[in-house]
Formats: structure tokens, C-alpha cells, sequence
């Protein structure tokens, strides 16, 4: 933390300070003069000026600050005991030989408080200093930007009357810090400031020790995370879209378009293989659609027989068949002005896809048992994860109602060709188990997300889920480990000849390199690869860093 070690035991300033200059002018002795810098309003006497005491008795400092507690001040002895030099202020501009008044006076030396002090203010994170009872004896300048107090307002004060955050009455980290002399480093809490707003900072705190080595107090040092939180937000937001979650750039292309194709209000075919998100997709169209204040149904069209799917769809009339003792509304009349998800269109028979052509051409069906036509304007989203132009080449499928369906296509790939959402949707899971379970996992070791990138996933992000989910039971610590992990996925290799596509390879080393930090041996570690081979990559693809 800059500035803490030299900045300890010498946090504030006394409250006179002796500056010695060259030569005033040109004097009629030509002397040097010692200036003597004293608090107007001290009402401590003066002393000789090479008394030892001087130096520590007026009650406020040069710069405004209050003087520290008792135990603080041998410290501050100790502090300028150990600097003795002087440092000189930048030079004045040069005098002006023509002004009437005389040349300006030569530039003054600093002393080693008045260093101190600037230094303290300088900072650019926030710093301030409690005695032993936890009350604030020093506040710089980015402390009063962070919190919205003045100097003044928070001296004397306890700190949490000053930071108000959110672990000041449970795990206060100072009153940590004075009580059994542990440091913190970097934890994140979020403080109240003066006008009521929420500020997230990380903190870290220190013991303040005397010359003797005896506890006086403790410093804190925060800085603002809000600026970088807001940032890490928005890259969450360009990473999800609803319950959708990646950084795959083809991914990224669908969750672009998503919008527009909602406000169409036109057919779409959702094609991907089975456990990629087709349904999250569906829904998200839903969602951002006009419809959405109305119904979403999702019918199975794999699940159902030919007679029952039908009677679903379309409804039935009392004693339109056995046991049919009442009027029963199909799903098209139910989804009046919201959206119908037929998913898996392409196990529906041929003899029902003639029916089904009919509400997509005029929006016209009839329920089973009725001569009456009933009207739904009901729109129909489709999904499948089988090829239906090999469909239509076998006489599977009815061309013409492909055409109906696929006004607008959207591919959804595999998992195997977006390995470098593996991460994202880890973590994703992860979270969802912790609120369910209250299990302390912080994530998996590098270790397994190497294991994970080297298996197919034919289940694709649904075998992904239910690997998380075994693993989190069965792991025994804080983190998920190999042995954690099904057994079919320990055992298997990424096949010989198989690779990622291009695009897909990059962008796995863009977000490993995310996750590190930058650290390139970290990410070759965790990629499962050697630094060489990870260094040849990142040239291929022209990654600086």
C-alpha cells in the first residue's frame, strides 16, 4: 500500500516546524536566517530554539491537522530521527529586474513534516489512522472525497460513526487489527457515505507501533471500487442476455440480434443439438417480445403419441372420443396473443404437419370433435436439433411447412466449439448450488477446467450442469478437484484430430488470459499446455495481452 511504511509512525504533522532558507536578498549583514513557523492560535509558549521539546507542543499542526494522541508520538520522534535531510520547494520564477519592488524571495526548504503531511494528502487512496479506543486521529484528503467528511468532522470521532459499513458491528477490521495485531489486505465492504450513497471499497489495514515496538494505534487504507465495479458489471451484461450466459462470438452475434428478431413477431427456427439452450432462447424472445405480458407455452411434440399431441394442440369437443366428457381448449386458443415454443417440430407426423400448416398459413384450426373454425394469432417459435433439409430429401418432413417455420433461423453451436464459456458457466452453476445448498465452493481447480476442455460433451451445457452439480456433492473442500468429477469425464481424452475452430481457440485465450490477470504462465498452466506452445498461439492470433 504506497505510502504505508513510511508514512506509519509520522501520519501527523506537530504543531510548529522550524524551515531554514539561504540569505534573504542582500541583507546588510548578509546573514542566514532560520524562520520559525508556528500555529497562531497555539497557546503553548515558546521555547529556546534548540530545546528538544519544541517541536511537540503546539496543539495544531502547519497544515490544519490535529496532533496525535500521546502514544502516537514516539512514533513521529522516531520518524524524523531517521529522515534528516531537507528537500527543496521548486525554485520561484525569476525575479523581474524591473519591478519596483525588488527581486522575489529564493524558494525555502521543506521540513520533514511538512514533507510528511504532503505526502499524506498526496495519497491517492483514502487513509486514516484510530487511536486504541478506535477513534480517528488522522483523515487525508481522499479520505474526505471517498466518505463526503471533512477533516474536522471526522477527527475525534469513533470510525464506525464515520464509515457506517456493512461489517463495523460484526468483524470490524481494525478493532481486528488492534486486538491481535493481524493486517488485512484487499477486502471488499461497502461503506454508507455522508449523503446516504452506497460506495463498495477494498480495504486494508495495519498496526501503528511506537519506537519501542508498543501498539498505538492502527491505519486504514480503502480506495473506491466503484468505478471498476460499474466497468466489471457491464462486461457481465455484454456476457448474459437473460438466463443466456456467453462469450462465444457467435453467441454473441445471436444475443445482438435477439431483440430485433423478438419485435418482429415473425416464425423462427431454433436449431442446436440438444442441451445447448434452445429453450432459454425461445424464451428470451418471449421476453423482449410484445407478447410478453401474456402467455408462454412450451409443448414437447417428441413426448406425446399422434393422437394425444394433436388433442393438445388444437383441443376437443365433449365426446369427441372416449372419456371425452367436457370442452377442453387446445394449446393454440391457450397462447391467444402470447407465444407457442413447439419444441422438437421435427418428431411431429407428416399427417399432423399438414394441420400444423394451416394455423401458420391463416392462423385457422379446428378443435378435434368440432365442425366449428376457431382463429389464434398465437406466434409459433419451433425448435429441433436434427437437420431438417436431410429430412425433407427422406420424405420426413413437408417441405413447404419448413418454409413456414424458418422465416428467421437461428443456429445455437455446441459446447464443444465454445470451450471458453466453460468458466462463465462454472461459476454461473456454482452460484445457483451455493443458494440452494449453502456449500462453500469457491470454484474448481485448473486442474479440472483442463479435464473439462479436453471432453466432448456430447449432453452439451446440460451435461455440464450435472457434472457441476456430482462434483459440488461429492467435493469434501473449498474447491472442486479432479477426483470430484464423474468418472466417464476423468477418463476422457479430446479426440485425435479434433480441434477447436479458430475463432473459438482465440477467444478461449482471451478469456483465460482475463481470468489470470494477464499472467501468461498462469494461463498456459490452467489451458493444460506449455508456455512455448501458449506463446506460439497468442502470436497466431495477434493477442498482445
Amino acid at each position: 500500500m504506497c505510502g504505508a511504511d513510511a508514512l506509519r509512525s509520522a501520519l501527523i504533522p506537530p504543531a510548529t516546524s522550524e524551515v531554514v532558507g539561504p540569505a534573504c536578498g542582500s541583507g546588510p549583514l548578509g546573514r542566514k536566517t532560520a524562520l520559525r513557523v508556528s500555529c497562531p492560535n497555539s497557546s503553548v509558549p515558546r521555547r529556546p530554539q534548540n530545546s528538544p521539546g519544541t517541536r511537540l507542543q503546539a496543539r495544531e499542526t502547519v497544515l490544519g491537522l490535529r496532533p496525535p494522541a500521546a502514544g502516537l508520538q514516539p512514533a513521529a520522534d522516531a520518524f524524523m530521527a531517521g529522515t534528516r535531510n531537507k528537500v527543496e520547494a521548486p525554485p520561484a520564477a525569476p525575479p523581474n529586474l524591473a519591478d519596483a519592488n525588488g527581486p522575489s524571495e529564493p524558494p525555502r526548504q521543506l521540513g520533514e513534516r511538512e514533507i510528511a503531511a504532503i505526502i499524506f494528502d498526496s495519497i491517492s487512496e483514502g487513509v486514516f489512522t484510530v487511536d486504541q479506543d478506535c477513534r480517528i486521529t488522522s483523515f487525508n484528503r481522499a479520505a474526505e472525497s471517498i466518505s463526503g467528511f471533512l477533516r474536522d468532522e471526522a477527527i475525534g470521532q469513533y470510525c464506525f460513526d464515520i464509515f457506517r459499513s456493512d461489517i463495523c458491528q460484526t468483524q470490524c477490521a481494525l478493532r481486528n487489527t488492534l486486538a491481535n495485531g493481524t493486517a488485512l489486505n484487499a477486502n471488499r465492504v461497502t461503506i454508507i457515505t455522508r449523503d446516504g450513497r452506497k460506495v463498495p471499497i477494498s480495504i486494508s489495514t495495519t498496526l501503528l507501533r511506537d519506537a519501542s515496538g508498543r501498539a498505538v494505534g492502527a491505519a486504514e487504507f480503502f480506495r473506491d471500487l466503484s468505478a471498476l465495479e460499474n466497468l466489471e458489471q457491464q462486461l457481465e451484461n455484454a456476457r448474459q442476455f437473460g438466463k443466456l450466459i456467453s462469450s462465444n462470438l457467435k453467441m454473441q452475434k445471436v444475443f445482438s440480434l435477439l431483440p430485433q428478431i423478438a419485435e418482429s413477431e415473425c416464425n423462427v427456427l431454433i436449431q442446436g443439438p440438444s442441451g445447448s439452450g434452445k429453450e432459454l432462447i425461445a424464451e428470451a424472445i418471449h421476453n423482449l417480445s410484445p407478447r410478453k405480458h401474456n402467455r408462454y407455452i412450451r409443448i414437447n411434440c417428441a413426448a406425446l403419441p399422434e393422437n394425444l399431441l394433436e388433442s393438445e394442440l388444437f383441443g376437443y369437443t365433449k365426446g369427441a372420443f372416449t372419456d371425452a366428457k367436457r370442452d377442453k381448449p387446445g394449446h393454440f386458443l391457450l397462447a391467444q396473443g402470447g407465444t407457442l415454443l413447439l419444441d422438437e417440430i421435427a418428431e411431429m407426423p407428416v399427417s399432423l404437419q399438414s394441420k400444423l400448416l394451416r394455423v401458420l398459413n391463416n392462423g385457422e384450426f379446428q378443435p378435434l370433435g368440432s365442425t366449428r373454425t376457431l382463429r389464434t394469432d398465437a406466434r409459433i417459435l419451433t425448435s429441433t436439433n436434427r437437420d431438417l433439409a436431410q429430412m425433407i430429401r427422406r420424405g420426413e418432413f413437408r417441405e413447404d411447412l419448413y418454409y413456414r417455420i424458418n422465416v428467421i433461423n437461428v443456429q445455437i453451436p455446441p459446447l464443444r466449439e465454445r470451450l471458453e464459456d466453460l468458466p462463465l458457466l462454472i461459476d454461473h452453476f456454482l452460484e445457483h448450488l451455493h443458494k440452494r445448498r449453502r456449500k462453500t465452493i469457491r470454484g474448481v481447480s485448473s486442474e479440472v477446467l483442463q479435464r473439462l476442455r479436453r471432453y466432448d460433451f456430447p449432453g452439451n451445457i446440460r451435461e455440464l450442469e450435472n457434472a457441476v452439480e456430482h462434483a459440488y456433492v461429492l467435493c469434501a473442500g473449498n474447491v472442486i478437484r479432479v477426483e470430484d468429477l464423474p468418472e466417464h469425464i476423468r477418463e476422457a481424452t479430446l479426440g485425435e484430430g479434433q480441434r477447436l475452430p479458430a475463432d473459438s481457440e482465440e477467444a478461449m485465450l482471451r478469456e483465460t488470459l482475463r481470468r489470470t490477470g494477464g499472467n501468461k504462465a498462469k494461463a498456459a498452466r490452467e489451458l493444460g499446455i506449455d508456455r512455448s506452445t501458449f506463446w506460439r498461439k497468442l502470436k497466431r492470433f495477434g493477442i498482445q495481452s
